[in-house]
């Protein structure tokens, strides 16, 4: 049996997490939605369990943008003996007006980023000891986006996370997307290092449908109206990280930006690996209790 453990902050019960624990368990796998809103989990559940049946889902709580939320979930998951073969890092908020996290970092930044950045490091020795049991490779898929391309000039704003002045909540939105790709390079490559079987890739799932611009209703209003136009539905979106968690191709392949079920090409502030390594010790000293 197959452990999925699926990490939305909004995914799970609506967009690209729902479409994706609903594929992944048609083909057999266990999943763990971890949501912030236990009820809409569990209402999501009875409605996947009323098409499959056979479907094994669980349902935790767990809010990205709060670090005790994220260890707390950890620990949990990390107590309870569940296997973990795969990690998919979906969470996202997009666009939201200047506001710190519980943890006094720039919302978007602590969601899509450090949320998933902590996360993965606290359930990373759960997953290296299921590989060793099952003798199965690990994967762990980050979902990032084509607009990690339009982040502030200097990529990340290390200086300036929490700076009000100069904020623009879409370069905010890129810098976060960037960071996924950032992190997901720097894991693969410590991995590598280390000789441990997992591997770590990053994608975008495309420009979909979903409701991720809730935060800008006459763009949100739009890109419903003509969206369906120009823009994939959502079973499209959730085909690439469906290919990067499960597909035999994807097999030691790790370090890579995939986009259509396919490896792409990231901006050249996404394959700096100096970067990356600043990226991740700003990243510890942010997650790391004082």
């Amino acid at each position: 049996m197959i452990q999925y453990l699926f990490s939305p902050f909004l995914g799970a019960t609506s967009g690209l997490g729902l479409e994706t624990t609903r594929v992944l368990a048609l083909r057999g796998v266990h999943v763990v939605m971890a949501v912030r809103s236990l009820d809409s989990g569990k209402n999501v559940k009875e409605t996947i369990l009323k098409e499959i049946p056979s479907a094994k889902i669980d349902v935790m709580e767990l809010d990205l943008s709060s670090m005790a939320s994220v260890r707390k979930f950890a620990a949990d998951f990390n107590s309870s003996g569940l296997p973990l073969n795969i990690l998919i890092n979906n969470a996202g908020v997009m666009a939201t007006p200047f506001t710190l996290s519980q943890d006094n970092i720039e919302l978007q930044f602590a969601t899509n980023h450090l949320g998933h950045f902590l996360l993965t490091n606290l359930l990373l020795e759960t997953m290296k000891k299921t590989v060793g049991v099952c003798n199965q490779e690990g994967r762990i898929v980050i979902l990032s986006s084509e607009a990690h391309r339009f982040a502030y000039r200097e990529g990340i704003q290390f200086d300036k996370i929490n700076d009000e002045s100069g904020y623009s909540s879409y370069f905010a939105y890129g810098q976060s997307k960037l960071a996924n790709i950032l992190h997901a390079n720097e894991l693969a490559r410590r991995l590598k290092e280390e000789g441990v079987e997992i591997t770590v890739n990053s994608l975008h799932p495309g420009s979909i449908i979903t409701n991720i611009l809730r935060y800008h209703d006459y763009i949100n209003a739009l890109a419903n109206m003509v969206g369906k136009y120009f823009l994939k539905n959502v079973q499209q979106g959730a085909a690439t990280q469906c290919y990067v968690a499960l597909h035999p191709q994807v097999k030691g392949i790790s370090g890579e930006y995939f986009m259509d079920s396919n490896k792409g090409n990231p901006a050249s502030l996404a394959k700096d690996s100096e970067l990356a390594k600043k990226l991740w010790e700003f990243s510890l000293s942010l997650t790391n209790p004082k």
